[in-house]
């Protein structure tokens, strides 16, 4: 069973590939989205669920997603079709970090999608590239919130605590102008959400091949955050906008 389907299955319920509730995705998009006929790039963008929102909310905004997985996209074009936004949405197979635009975007998205490009700030050394003047990106990226174990990190990477994680970004440039850490409920909401619905998609396909592997797949996933990084990671998002330089 490879990757893409295993995450296609588990976000199911989902959607936002990333630690976040309804009302906190709404928040981010109008903190990004303040005029509300700009134009959005989401570098890593997967089935699009970002930007079929800022388009949804936001009759005026034009929107770009960036991805690798031609699945990923093509059910992002098929959603945003159905959510009648489709003409206001372009999308390109190509990986994040090689995207090049004629045009710059008002609102660069990258959330929970920074392993694209080697950690938060290349990730941001991207957005950068592609920003408006006056422009504001939202990305979300991990923290510690407790010292991890040994094993947590192996399995995670190399995180600093919230203070440092928005110290860093500061000190590369950016002003953050609004933020959101994940509720514990947002955190375990996703993980039940995940697991539970490659749980459920096994049980419910006993017949198939690959519901065996989907099922140990859960309970694997399930354990190792239950077990190693559920009481130490969190996970923040941020709206930043680029920190003037000396006059």
């Amino acid at each position: 069973m490879h990757r893409e389907l295993i995450s296609k299955i588990a976000h199911t319920g989902h959607p936002i590939k990333a630690p976040l509730d309804d009302d906190s995705v709404r928040r981010l998009l109008e903190r990004g989205l303040p005029r509300g006929d700009e134009r959005v790039l989401d570098l890593g963008c997967g089935s699009g669920e970002w930007l079929l929102r800022s388009l949804a909310a936001r009759p005026r905004v034009r929107a770009e997603g960036v991805d690798i997985s031609e699945e990923a996209l093509e059910q992002a074009r098929q959603a945003a079709d159905d959510r009648g936004v489709g003409e206001r949405l372009t999308l390109h197979r190509t990986g994040a970090a090689d995207f090049a635009s004629p045009h710059a975007f008002d609102l660069v998205l990258s959330v929970g999608a920074t392993h694209a490009f080697g950690g938060l700030l290349p990730t941001l050394a991207a957005a950068r590239e592609h920003l408006a003047p006056g422009g504001r990106v939202v990305i979300g990226e991990g923290f510690w919130d407790r010292t991890p174990s040994p094993q947590a990190v192996e399995m995670l990477g190399e995180y600093t605590d919230l203070a440092t994680t928005v110290d860093r970004v500061v000190a590369d440039g950016w002003t953050p102008v609004d933020g959101h850490v994940s509720t514990r409920r947002e955190l375990d909401g996703y993980e039940w959400s995940c697991w539970g619905s490659l749980a459920s998609w096994a049980l419910d396909h006993p017949a198939d091949p690959d519901s065996a592997h989907a099922l140990a797949t859960a309970a694997a996933r399930r354990s190792e955050w239950l077990h190693t990084y559920r009481d130490s990671f969190g996970f923040v998002s941020l709206v930043l906008r680029r920190t003037p330089g000396p006059a």
